[in-house]
């Protein structure tokens, strides 16, 4: 759960050096928005293999990752102010908002593992990481131009969150109509 807090802690730092006036600034950003998704990835992961979870850290963890890659969102969306980024950052949050909402109903009513995370969402999640980590960043480094290289993987995120939206909402139909036809008798 420490690793959950400290990706919420660094939404301030990653947002206070992307607005500040220091040198680099937009590499400061992208390097504590970077450290908040290796977090994420590595609490994962040690949860995992430690086969160590809590109930609040599995209801803590979607959380912080929705609040840091909202913030991220927000900023590139004005920083570009390019009609495909902002729709892709729509798109992304409202799948987020929906599917958080949907997978806590789920839980509620025993069918959890109905949405649990696909393959196809962990490559989502990865590839919305990296684009945002990208277009904060925004500049060059070892001759490549990171920033050019987040536009498309950030729309390769956008296409891969409508297709999981679908599919958890798919997946999920069946037991929805069940809890509708429960509480219609």
């Amino acid at each position: 759960m420490l690793m959950t807090w400290t990706r919420v802690a660094l939404i301030p730092v990653f947002l206070i050096c992307y607005f500040s006036p220091i040198p680099d600034a937009r590499f400061w950003a992208g390097l504590a928005f970077m450290i908040a998704a290796i977090t994420d990835w590595f609490d994962g992961f040690l949860a995992r293999r430690l086969n160590v979870s809590s109930k609040l850290g599995a209801f803590l963890d979607p959380v912080a990752d929705k609040l840091i890659v909202s913030a991220a969102l927000i900023v590139v969306s004005v920083e570009y102010q390019n009609l495909w980024v902002t729709l892709s950052a729509i798109v992304i949050m409202m799948r987020e908002i929906s599917i958080s909402a949907l997978r806590e109903w789920m839980a509620e009513n025993n069918a959890r593992e109905v949405v649990a995370v696909s393959k196809l969402g962990k490559i989502k999640t990865a590839s919305q990481l990296a684009a945002l980590t990208w277009l904060i960043y925004g500049g060059s480094l070892w001759g490549i131009n990171w920033g050019e290289l987040g536009f498309p993987m950030l729309y390769f995120a956008a296409a891969l969150t409508i297709i999981t939206w679908w599919q958890y909402s798919v997946a999920a139909l069946p037991v929805l109509r069940d809890a509708a036809q429960d509480e219609n008798h």
